[in-house]
């Protein structure tokens, strides 16, 4: 599809990755409705471009993700695209023994479910009720996960490797469900990116990090924007998972 012609939703778009996504498409020629928590952020990103539009909403609200979905059907016309960006973290090991006395800890149910809730379910319901506008149009489109190369598995990770595992998965799924209806689905799976997570980051921390990634350093965010744009643009591409990752193995 040719971006000049697509309405795009953004989730986690007030900062990071989802910013430089909202950005990018929109200089590129897409109208695109910003969804994120944040309005301080997404009143920063429409100030950037008369191509976006800012909606705050949580992406674990069915109101909240069909709202935004008809906001982008109301100011632009269609709705053609959505990248599923929007994720959070709660590390920590399934079970850890403090070494000083002895006490056992473990994962919160409530720090797994925060993160599935956010990384998988959102996804899910984005998904959903994009790809039902765009059969009530049958104007065809695109759905873009953004998974992580955590999904193979990362220590302290349980929740949120699971979360961005299942996405790769229905990624593939949802690729052979909504091909004849002219909905390409695509993920990508980004390691370690420069975001504002990782400037807050301890220097020796991060270094430790870099060193397992073969080209030396982390990706800048247009980086994986490449890919995103590959997906959308590449009409025969479906179903896959591309990762963009420094050639790291986790």
């Amino acid at each position: 599809m040719n971006l000049k012609e697509m309405n795009v939703i953004v989730t986690g778009a007030a900062s990071g990755l989802g910013r430089c996504f909202a950005l990018n498409l929109a200089q590129a020629g897409a109208g695109v409705v910003a969804f994120d928590m944040n309005k301080e952020g997404l009143d920063a990103l429409e100030a950037e471009s008369d191509r976006i539009v800012g909606f705050v909403g949580s992406v674990t609200s069915e109101d909240d993700v069909k709202a935004s979905v008809q906001t982008c059907v109301e100011k632009f016309g269609a709705v053609h695209g959505v990248v599923n960006n929007a994720g959070i973290f709660r590390d920590g090991l399934l079970v850890r023994v403090d070494r000083k006395t002895g006490e056992l800890h473990t994962m919160s149910l409530d720090d797994w479910n925060a993160v599935i809730d956010v990384d998988l379910t959102g996804p899910f319901l984005f998904a959903r009720e994009v790809a039902a506008q765009m059969i009530r149009d049958n104007n065809g489109g695109v759905i873009v996960n953004i998974s992580s190369c955590s999904r193979h598995g990362n220590r302290g990770q349980s929740n949120y490797s699971a979360a961005k595992a299942g996405l790769v998965a229905d990624t593939k799924l949802w690729g052979e469900e909504l091909a004849k209806h002219g909905i390409r689905v695509g993920a990508v799976a980004p390691g370690f990116v420069q975001t504002p997570i990782l400037d807050g980051m301890r220097p020796e921390m991060l270094e430790k990090m870099v060193s397992k990634v073969p080209l030396g350093r982390v990706a800048k965010p247009e980086e994986i924007f490449q890919a995103v744009r590959f997906i959308f643009e590449c009409d025969y591409f479906t179903g896959r998972c591309i990762d963009v990752d420094g050639g790291i193995t986790m």
